[in-house]
């Protein structure tokens, strides 16, 4: 059943439920984050609109650059800014941003440990149309390997305006990851988020749901399901991947003994990496991961994409019963 504390959008489970992509939210964060530091920029390599960063440079067009098609160039000015006393926002689509400066990134903000804030809009293979080579499906796994970065896949459009709230006070290297397409709106202006702390959304006993970004609602959906079939399940919403909420997930682990983690995002390197080397060391589960199995994408729809590459309620509720079976 829902947790009471997480203050979900009451209408979690019906058709009508509003959409938004999670880029939304940034935009309105950011403005936010302006009226509330002065010492917050941006900047974007040519995408302004696109990465809903031209409601803060309409707003404050003092405190925004626009660097051109330069992503090299749009983290290296940032770290700049940063070191003059400025907190910087970069935007960008993700497979350019960190996949094409993945090297600055590291040389310039992560090892002069600047807090510099790096935005990856249009994530993962819900990009649709675009196709393989704009669908960056590693840049967790790039991003949470770096020293002195935190990592942050939010849920919803809602979270991901906290999120960018939260990071702009938080002193340090931060990626965000953002959604071009529409994704359910599951929390509320109530719901708590706090870096680095993961939400319980549903209660269960049996097994542990562990997911990241629009993969959370889908999550939601096959504990609802199972529940229907006697099966118990937690979902954790873990909107931060790096630093990961270790109280939270060994709980997890220890009181239901099994999990399975979900995200669009490669299996290899990022959230359910994070947690298997979390839960191998500490209290050894077992565990599945949903995500892209080591292939690159293709255009498509995108939730003709989600179902082929195995991102479905159905997907979840079928490893949920493989790792139920693997229980001691």
């Amino acid at each position: 059943m829902i947790n009471n504390q997480a203050n979900l959008n009451p209408k979690l489970f019906l058709e009508d439920i509003e959409q938004v992509p999670t880029r939304n939210g940034y935009g309105e964060g950011l403005v936010l984050a302006g009226e509330e530091d002065k010492n917050v920029v941006a900047l974007c390599a040519d995408l302004t609109e696109s990465t809903r960063t031209q409601a803060f440079a309409e707003k404050f067009p003092e405190r925004f650059f626009e660097v051109g098609v330069a992503e090299q160039n749009l983290v290296t000015v940032a770290s700049g800014l940063a070191a003059a006393g400025k907190i910087p926002f970069t935007t960008s689509y993700s497979t350019f941003s960190p996949g094409r400066n993945w090297e600055q990134i590291r040389t310039t903000i992560c090892y002069n440990n600047q807090p510099v804030k790096i935005i990856g809009s249009h994530a993962g293979i819900s990009v649709g149309p675009d196709g393989a080579t704009h669908q960056a499906l590693e840049d967790l796994a790039l991003m949470r390997a770096l020293p002195n970065m935190v990592v942050i896949s939010p849920a919803d459009a809602i979270e991901a305006k906290k999120a960018t709230q939260a990071i702009a006070r938080n002193g340090k290297p931060t990626y965000l990851r953002l959604s071009r397409d529409k994704v359910p709106v599951i929390t509320t202006e109530q719901n708590p988020f706090e870096i680095g702390k993961a939400e319980v959304f549903y209660e269960g006993k049996d097994v542990t749901i562990i997911a990241c970004g629009q993969m959370v609602y889908r999550a939601l959906l096959a504990a609802k399901e199972l529940e229907e079939h006697k099966i118990s399940v937690r979902v954790i919403n873990c909107h931060t991947i790096k630093p990961l909420d270790k109280k939270t997930i060994l709980k997890a682990a220890e009181e239901t003994g099994a999990i399975v983690t979900v995200e669009e995002h490669q299996v290899t390197g990022g959230l359910g990496g994070a947690i298997s080397e979390l839960v191998s060391q500490n209290y050894p589960v077992p565990i599945k991961i949903i995500g892209i199995q080591d292939r690159f994408g293709e255009s498509g729809e995108p939730n003709e994409l989600l179902e082929k590459f195995g991102l479905t309620v159905e997907n979840i509720k079928k490893a949920v019963i493989e790792v139920l079976r693997k229980k001691t």
